[in-house]
């Protein structure tokens, strides 16, 4: 869910201090200088520095300054200029920030400073952070102004990298200081005797940096806790903000984002509706499209109550202001190509959301059933996050489910013979029923292309789905126990919406918990890491199988059932993967062992979670939409329906070995536990296969007129085992889903 923006941590300095040892003459051009630049004449600025590098020309700083001036007076549009101006002071100087080891480095902190600035506005986090690390260490020498704009840097940049705990002990540690100096200064304030208007003005000035100060800690507060899913503190906190800040709408949307974690819907839209955001400066100013904000809230919000439809219209109208703010300032990529940054404001090079909203687009319209519509958005967001395992799976479950076909009987159930006969040729005594084969229900892919070439086939998504296992660590040496809450939410604008949230006392990770990141959604934890997995080999199973692929997918379907945390219903789907591949390799004792009814003791769709692990998790384990209407699922809602299936499945692998009487027995017990109307239309074509085997040709006959193979069985509420959904459930926006791919079956004349 997007959060609103709040003013970026970090503003190029403008450095008024020159080297120790200067002349009286120096220090007043440098002031001259410096108080011209604040007050906006940057020609009258110009023009001191000048005068100021005729006398010393060796100062580095005076270069920095007059780059730093002409990129204010440029309305700070030359972005890849003065970037290129500090690297090139920095080369001179022969030193780089891992070389800082002591306070005589302190003063070429400014340079540093600015160039983790223009790292922060180019989306270059990484290397921003290190900077901004590194100038914390030497923090004391720094005046009050200065050091504080580093810690929001750097406040600002762990939220942005997913590190709330950092985050917050750095606010903790500046809150101190703040209140301290607070303190101190108006101490010093009772004490003087002096009354004169500058001494007034000086203070207001520093009173209300510092409500200011107090104002966006909080602000940065909520945010944190937001990302750790802390619900208690995060709700002392908003009552912070919504003292020091009222109904802005940065207040506004932060409460909205906490109600909207707390499961009110309904409340975190009216939240939304409430603020006022025509009257936010807009983004050549602040950097940020408070409109593009707003829809894209509305979208997650919407998606998270299963109102996918609505929820793909405001993504749409997040794409729209997105398009229209590039526009305004000037930034024509759209997902296009960069044009160099020119000509568009520093603070506005954030702006840009168009791949953090085509994600979520993608997987709104996976949800509701326009695969192709999909790819093509994830395609485009792939380009960016191409290195996030779970946009890999995506695309490949946008692959299965364009090539699984829309038949009659997924969308409608079975009607009468349907899908058995597939036509009637002659009439009378020279009647003649053709009968549907399994081969017909194959996809046909296009010969002598490239499985490379980015189609929505089922080649492609053998491809993303060893692109996704390949992203994955093999082993996480940290514990489950310290995974605090699985997923959590990214702040600006969220690609991965978030379920119902336990709350965490403290929100806090032991040190070595480790993290994947999986841009722009947060990090996966190591719980999450195995869900993901299993999901994958689980689709690459299916997919290896409907490619022919026989050892493959018997690899990957024995890997899935050597996880330790499976979830029942991969488990089941893991065996009868596994027994298709080896029917197929013909090595059908091996697929008798896999189809023991027995195998199957649980059908759940998620393995068990702490209440900590229960934060995005628990929405996956109830795919009901809001209209009331249930989800239909990919495997049988029930052990009996389960072992039902495993049982039709074993009646055909014993037919291949000619045991008709036990595929019979199998066939026979199998269609006593499900209803008459839910038994799968290979299932009826095995028993007329076994009725000709013993010549019964009137008994084949009954079975496929009737479409029955008993002729009474007691009707049973179990789901209908024939359908076959896309390869994934109701769940959260973009934390994609870990689910199992379609039932695949494995029946054979």
């Amino acid at each position: 869910m997007a959060e609103t923006g709040l003013e970026q941590a970090g503003d190029v300095k403008h450095d008024s201090s020159s080297s120790p040892g200067i002349s009286d003459q120096e220090k007043e051009m440098a002031i001259s200088a410096f108080q011209a630049f604040k007050a906006e004449s940057y020609e009258a600025s110009l023009k001191q520095l000048n005068c100021l590098q005729e006398l010393n020309k060796e100062d580095y700083k005076i270069a920095m300054n007059k780059a730093v001036n002409d990129f204010y007076k440029s309305g700070q549009t030359t972005t890849s200029t003065l970037k290129h101006t500090l690297l090139t002071l920095k080369n001179q100087m022969h030193t780089a920030v891992d070389e800082i080891d002591g306070l005589d480095d302190v003063e070429n902190s400014i340079l540093y400073y600015n160039q983790a600035v223009i790292h922060y506005h180019l989306r270059q986090y990484s290397e921003a952070l290190s900077i901004g690390e590194k100038l914390y260490q030497f923090l004391e020498p720094f005046e009050e102004k200065f050091a504080q704009a580093v810690c929001f840097l750097l406040v600002d940049l762990y939220l942005l990298t997913f590190q709330p705990e950092k985050a917050l002990h750095l606010l903790a540690m500046l809150e101190k200081v703040t209140v301290k100096e607070g303190n101190n200064k108006n101490g010093k304030g009772e004490s003087s005797n002096s009354t004169n208007k500058e001494s007034a003005a000086q203070k207001a000035e520093f009173t209300a940096l510092i409500e200011a100060a107090k104002s966006k800690m909080h602000q940065y507060k909520v945010r944190a806790y937001i990302q750790m899913k802390s619900l208690k503190a995060c709700k002392r906190e908003i009552k912070s903000v919504m003292n020091t800040s009222g109904n802005s709408p940065p207040s506004l949307f932060l409460k909205s984002n906490f109600e909207y974690l707390r499961g009110n819907y309904r409340k975190a839209v009216k939240l939304l509706n409430s603020s006022n955001i025509a009257e936010h400066p807009g983004p050549l100013k602040t950097g940020e499209c408070v409109r593009c904000m707003f829809w894209n809230n509305l979208g997650c919000i919407h998606f998270a109550m299963g109102k996918h439809n609505l929820g793909l219209f405001y993504f749409k109208k997040a794409l729209q202001e997105n398009d229209n703010t590039c526009a305004q300032i000037g930034d024509g990529s759209n997902g296009q190509g960069a044009k160099k940054f020119i000509g568009i404001p520093m603070c506005a090079l954030l702006a840009n959301k168009r791949y953090e909203l085509l994600y979520n687009c993608g997987i709104q319209l996976l949800h509701i059933g326009r695969p192709l519509a999909a790819f093509e958005c994830l395609m485009e967001a792939v380009q960016v996050y191409h290195s996030n395992p779970r946009l890999w799976l995506r695309l490949a479950e946008c692959c299965v489910t364009a090539n699984k076909g829309s038949s009659e009987q997924e969308t409608k159930g079975l009607p009468s013979k349907k899908g058995i006969v597939q036509a009637v040729v002659g009439q009378g005594y020279h009647r003649k029923i053709v009968l549907a084969s399994q081969s017909t229900q194959n996809t046909i892919y296009s010969e002598g292309q490239s499985a490379a070439i980015p189609v929505a086939s089922m080649e492609f998504a053998a491809i993303c789905l060893r692109n996704a296992l390949l992203l994955l660590p093999e082993h996480l040496q940290h514990d489950s126990k310290s995974d605090n809450g699985s997923k959590t939410c990214s702040q600006s604008v969220s690609t991965e919406s978030c379920g119902e949230t336990s709350d965490t006392s403290s929100g806090k990770t032991q040190e070595g918990d480790k993290f994947i990141p999986a841009a722009p959604s947060s990090p996966l934890r190591k719980q999450e890491v195995e869900n993901l997995r299993c999901s994958i080999l689980a689709c690459s199973a299916y997919v290896a199988l409907a490619l022919g692929d026989n050892l493959m997918a018997l690899n990957h379907a024995e890997k899935l059932l050597h996880q330790t945390k499976l979830s029942g219903s991969l488990k089941f789907l893991g065996h009868l993967y596994a027994a298709e591949a080896l029917i197929s390799l013909d090595r059908i004792s091996d697929a008798i062992a896999h189809l023991n009814p027995e195998n199957v003791t649980d059908v759940s769709l998620g393995v068990s979670l702490s209440e900590q692990d229960q934060g995005s998790d628990k929405a996956d384990l109830d795919p009901v939409e809001s209209s009331g209407k249930q989800t239909p699922l990919c495997y049988p809602s029930s052990v009996s329906s389960a072992r039902a299936t495993m049982l039709f499945n074993l009646g055909s692998a014993y037919c291949l070995r000619s045991e008709y009487e036990k595929a019979r027995k199998c066939l026979h017990q199998a269609a006593s536990m499900v209803n008459t109307k839910e038994i799968p239309p290979e299932a009826i074509l095995l028993g007329v296969y076994l009725e000709l085997q013993n010549g019964n040709t009137q008994q084949a006959l009954q079975i496929i007129k009737r479409n029955q193979l008993l002729p009474s069985v007691k009707p049973d509420s179990s789901p209908d085992l024939r359908k076959k959904p896309p390869p994934f459930h109701s769940s959260q926006p973009v934390q994609p889903i870990q689910t199992p791919a379609p039932l695949h079956a494995i029946l054979h004349k």
